[in-house]
């Protein structure tokens, strides 16, 4: 008597992953990708010591500028967006970890919480700092038109915060374009327990922008 062959079942995206062929195993691809996107980072980070370095050399030589500029900034929306990014950490975090344990609908539910944050942190950023202050006149440089200004060198206190926080936060529209990728490719089923290489270096990337805010947040909201 024959017997009718039966159809092994379709195979995820995920599990039907195959490394590079210039690596031996796809622990060795996930080990490399991981150590250049480390080497990555370590340009972001140079990138924001420039700014920490003039943002310390500038209020050596004009403490009272960065009094007065710091006085006129309210720490509750700063502290606001502090929170918000720590939240987006634990739910960065929580999505790598349910796609490793194949939690998908967990892991995705993680990453949408995840880009909710980060549009409320640009949302603030803008409908309540960047807007207001550009209209009342607390601009950089040459644009600076503050009438209440007290310190002479205001206008480069303004040049140095807007600088820090704009570049921050263009660094958290891109992590927030890197996380909708794999909000979508999780969707499709593309990474899973044996394969979730760029859901752990957008994770990586993501900690990093919140780390950076960690130190932006009490050096210019705090001094004061």
């Amino acid at each position: 008597m024959s017997t009718i062959p039966t159809q092994s079942p379709i195979k995820a995206l995920w599990q039907r992953y195959v490394h590079a062929g210039h690596f031996r195993t796809a622990a060795e691809e996930f080990d490399a990708c991981k150590f250049g996107f480390w080497l990555f980072l370590s340009t972001e980070v140079l990138l924001f010591g420039g700014i920490f370095c003039a943002y310390f050399i500038f209020r050596t030589l004009y403490p009272g500028a960065w009094r007065e500029g710091s006085h006129l900034l309210d720490w509750r929306f700063g502290g606001m967006n502090t929170a918000i990014l720590l939240i987006s950490s634990y739910t960065m975090a929580a999505s790598i970890y349910c796609v490793q344990k194949a939690q998908f609908t967990r892991a995705k539910i993680n990453l949408i919480i995840t880009l909710l944050c980060g549009a409320a942190f640009i949302y603030i950023k803008l409908a309540f700092e960047y807007i207001p202050k550009w209209s009342v006149g607390k601009r950089p440089g040459s644009m600076f038109d503050y009438p209440f200004a007290n310190d002479p060198h205001l206008p480069l206190w303004w040049s140095v915060y807007y600088c820090g926080t704009s570049i921050h936060a263009a660094h958290v529209i891109i992590g927030m374009i890197l996380i909708a990728r794999v909000l979508y490719r999780t969707h499709k089923g593309c990474y899973g327990p044996t394969h979730y290489t760029m859901v752990e270096v957008t994770g990586l990337y993501w900690h990093l922008v919140d780390l950076i805010w960690i130190f932006l947040f009490p050096l210019l909201y705090l001094i004061h």
